[in-house]
């Protein structure tokens, strides 16, 4: 009933799932960068220690014994252990050399750093409005294995050139849950009564221009209210956890969910800033969540357009 469709891209589909996966990379590089430096190392532990704080007996169990392992193992070993990741990860994506268990890697590394420096994306309570940025990651990795991402501007030999076209459909689920997560968050009052909030956190620290954009979008904001807005950000959310979960839509709702992560990127997380010495942005939460949406969402618009193609050509 499946087949193996790596064969039918076409060469342009695949010379645009090679560019994802080196704008994964300079992702990573950038990553990479801002934790190359003494104070991510001597803040590493730190980082982990913060996320037990209201989480969940269980969860602070786990963080707890986190904690423990990381102490035995050495804060400091570990912390350059995951900047020298992060680099042989960028490195795979840019050369796409050794790509697919580098990307499977990935996966695994990504939802240690969720689960870990993350706090499983917790605490949930009021106020929360996504699962933690690493757990996107991860999706995005599999997205890479989903498709012949390395099938051109690509160094080395395709270590497995067959695709499984399931995958990407896997993809597509796994991200509509993701939305539907978003979506619950978003539908509870503590949000619609601090939605004008995250936008003015995300303004503190962050350079003049930054400050301005936000500051006029929160002006508009105002026009409306604060309540329509944050009405407006459940629905979207909803309306786009619903197309990807059923596979409606899609030509119209891809885009949308494109721009809308552009937005809520550019705005609440302000542009994944503040960047500084030791940070990864984001607050110390990589380089932002909506922007690692809109990633997935671009693989998802390739792939789409590939079975628009074949359906075409059944017909």
């Amino acid at each position: 009933m499946f087949e193996n469709r790596s064969s039918r891209y076409t060469g342009g589909q695949e010379l645009a799932f090679a560019a994802l996966r080196i704008f994964f990379g300079v992702i990573w590089v950038i990553n990479t960068i801002l934790e190359a430096n003494k104070s991510y190392v001597d803040h590493f532990l730190g980082s982990i220690v913060a996320r037990v704080k209201g989480q969940p007996y269980p969860v602070q169990a786990f963080l707890h014994e986190v904690i423990r392992i990381v102490t035995t193992l050495g804060p400091h070993h570990v912390a350059i252990g995951t900047v020298v990741l992060d680099g042989l990860l960028a490195a795979s994506l840019l050369t796409g050399f050794a790509l697919r268990p580098m990307a499977r890697l990935g996966i695994i590394y990504s939802l240690f750093l969720w689960a870990t420096v993350g706090g499983l994306g917790g605490p949930y309570t009021a106020g929360s409005t996504d699962p933690g940025t690493a757990i996107v990651y991860a999706l995005v990795f599999f997205a890479v294995l989903s498709v012949p991402s390395e099938r051109r501007l690509a160094l080395g030999p395709e270590s497995e050139p067959a695709v499984d076209s399931r995958r990407i459909e896997s993809v597509r689920i796994l991200f509509g849950l993701l939305w539907a997560f978003d979506a619950f968050w978003k539908w509870q009052p503590a949000f619609f009564e601090h939605s004008l909030t995250y936008l003015q956190q995300s303004q503190v620290g962050q350079p003049a221009w930054i400050v301005a954009y936000i500051g006029l979008v929160i002006s508009a904001i105002h026009l409306t209210g604060a309540l329509t807005f944050g009405i407006f950000a459940a629905v979207i959310e909803t309306i786009l956890a619903i197309s990807l979960l059923l596979k409606r839509w899609q030509q119209w709702l891809l885009p949308i969910g494109f721009l809308y992560s552009f937005g809520v990127w550019t705005t609440a997380e302000g542009w994944g800033g503040p960047y500084y010495i030791g940070s990864t942005g984001n607050r110390g939460d990589m380089l932002g969540t909506a922007n690692i949406y809109m990633v997935v969402y671009l693989y998802l618009m390739v792939a789409y357009l590939f079975e628009r193609r074949l359906h075409k050509r059944l017909q």
